[in-house]
């Protein structure tokens, strides 16, 4: 079973102004395979509040993927990718480049999403979107890769390759 935490980042969701939506969105999608979420949190979007929840989950819990959801654009108060890319050991950018692919068939706006993911000693991190529609069409593009993805961060020395 892979373990997984949901970190939303939303000023005014952390403040109880605005129902987080995302969150839930990817726990529903999450439910149906054998991922089991450990912890959901709503924080504000502040690069140190990040890092640190990202640590806890990563370092001190131990989870084998954390996904988080919000402040990846461009605005001034869109830290999540700067917060991440602080505490990852390496990226893995094609996860980032196909939901941004994959998203740009939908909208033009999809090209200034600055979402990342990377690793964390044996914990994959992948920045989503902050609204509910565009978390599951990003979450739907890499859910196919992750249970791969994260035997292979924990040292599966398996063949990739497919015949």
């Amino acid at each position: 079973m892979i373990s997984a935490g949901i970190i939303t980042v939303s000023d005014k969701g952390s403040q109880g102004k605005r129902e987080d939506l995302s969150g839930p969105a990817i726990a529903e999608m999450l439910a149906g395979i054998a991922i089991e979420i450990k912890q959901t949190i709503i924080i504000p979007d502040e690069k140190d509040q990040i890092q640190e929840a990202l640590i806890n989950f990563a370092d001190v819990q131990k989870l084998d993927l954390i996904l988080t959801t919000g402040g990846t654009g461009v605005s001034p108060r869109d830290l999540t990718p700067d917060a991440t890319l602080a505490v990852i050991d390496k990226e893995v950018p094609g996860m980032a480049e196909a939901m941004r692919q994959k998203s740009l068939l939908i909208t033009p706006h999809a090209m200034i999403s600055r979402a990342v993911a990377g690793i964390r000693g044996r914990c994959l991190i992948i920045n989503l979107p902050g609204s509910p529609r565009s978390v599951k069409e990003n979450l739907a593009v890499i859910l196919p890769a992750l249970k791969h993805a994260i035997e292979k961060i924990k040292g599966d020395d398996s063949e990739c390759a497919s015949e």
